[in-house]
């Protein structure tokens, strides 16, 4: 595989430009904010990843995770369909992200690539009346293990690893024309939520996630319709899925834990993963929450930049209104951070400082995030009595100097620089 720093070398005068201002670091092909009909660095990642078929044939029978994706181009008419594996048995965990912490990247890649996409375009209002392969489709995405499939493409798959910032690869793709399913079971859990056409789709999703179904398998019902009044229901893109789960099950959490008493100290948490730093830091204040970003030079957004780039976003007490300029990591890790603060009853504002070296290769979706911010909160923090204290423990765990994440943050230079009521002894 080429290195960060080679496929840089392959980019246009003013693809250069974009990436040596930032504005890559930005977008992260969400946005096309160099306005490119497609993402250049993503062009280049998959010519880089060109692979022979998995299959050389237009039929293909294997076992699907259960997987699905709902694609987003041009939408309201998407392409629909499972995603299927040339082999048999248990392969829940080639779409299963909460068990993939501690893989590495080469090992997530691999198997990632082993899924064919078939692809059936349908309008997104088309949930009961798109035909068998909607049906079908629908069907895979509620089943609780691993089913077989067998497939008829109207031609070969093309072999090519699909990136993006927010989804999971997968590999290559054709359009289906038909398929079928073997013995499947149901998730009883997701079958009630699908079956109650009264029932909306925010406590369809919230009541999914207290009954301990996992968040990327409400993710998945959520794209193919599953959820909400019968009469709105749709297909979701996937990629709109992910984060719309997130969104609602993190703003859920959030007002319980702001219900919730002050942490009595100050606590980082640290997890690595993919050459990728997570240090989250929770402080004895109300509600607050920030995630920042630092993307070193030879990294995936930042292959050309002489310097590291550092962005991020927040939110008070009363949460956000618009959507944040960091994409879908930042609900993601929101999710896990009042995940953990509830699990405890308790409440604080959140920081978590993220430092990406040039390991970081390629996009492989917002899970990374999610679940590496998960994986620190369930490790037993550092304590200190005051933020100063931490943050000089900081210095030690991130290579950026701290002077560059307070510059960048609001959150921490509110907590320096405004002194609480609690400091004068107010007790309210």
């Amino acid at each position: 595989m080429l290195s960060v720093a080679e496929v840089g070398r392959l980019f246009d005068d003013d693809t250069r430009k974009a990436i040596a201002s930032g504005l890559c670091v930005t977008c992260r092909a969400a946005k096309l904010l160099c306005g490119k009909p497609r993402c250049p660095i993503l062009v280049k990642y998959d010519s880089m990843m060109r692979t022979q078929p998995l299959i050389d044939d237009t039929s293909l029978d294997g076992s699907s995770p259960p997987g699905v994706f709902v694609g987003r181009f041009g939408y309201p008419k998407v392409f629909v369909g499972p995603l299927i594996p040339p082999v048999h048995g248990d392969t829940e965990v080639l779409d299963t992200p909460e068990t993939w912490i501690g893989r590495s990247l080469d090992e997530i890649v691999g198997f990632r690539s082993q899924l064919v996409r078939g692809m059936h375009r349908t309008h997104v209002l088309d949930v009961d009346g798109g035909g068998k392969i909607v049906d079908l489709t629908r069907e895979l995405a509620l089943s609780t293990a691993a089913t077989d499939v067998e497939a008829q493409f109207a031609r070969k798959p093309r072999g090519r690893l699909v990136l993006d910032e927010d989804v999971q690869p997968f590999g290559p793709s054709a359009p289906i024309k038909r398929f079928d399913l073997g013995g499947y079971r149901v998730d009883p859990k997701l079958d009630r939520a699908y079956s109650d056409t009264d029932l909306r789709a925010k406590p369809a999703v919230v009541g999914l996630y207290r009954d301990g179904v996992a968040v990327s398998k409400i993710q998945r019902a959520f794209s193919v319709g599953a959820f909400g009044l019968g009469k709105n229901r749709r297909f979701v893109p996937t990629r709109w899925s992910i984060t719309a789960v997130d969104d609602t099950i993190g703003k859920e959490l959030r007002e319980r834990v702001k219900a919730s008493p002050l942490i009595n100290d100050v606590r980082v948490f640290e997890a690595i993963g993919f050459d990728d730093r997570f240090l989250v830091v929770f402080l004895p204040r109300p509600w607050r929450y920030e995630l920042i970003e630092a993307w070193y030079p030879n990294t995936l957004w930042n292959p050309l930049g002489r310097e590291t780039v550092m962005f991020g976003d927040h939110e008070g007490y009363e949460g956000r209104s618009d959507y944040a300029s960091i994409g879908g990591c930042y609900y993601a890790a929101r999710l896990a951070v009042a995940e953990a603060l509830e699990r405890e009853h308790r409440q604080a504002a959140a920081v978590i400082l993220r430092e990406t070296h040039p390991g970081y290769l390629m996009p492989v979706g917002v899970w990374n995030v999610r679940e590496h911010v998960r994986e620190a909160l369930r490790r037993p923090p550092r304590r200190f009595s005051t933020l100063r204290q931490a943050l000089e423990y900081l210095t030690t765990r991130l290579d950026i100097p701290m002077d560059r994440w307070i510059k960048t943050s609001e959150v921490l230079k509110h907590v320096l620089f405004q002194r609480a009521l609690d400091d004068f002894g107010w007790d309210g």
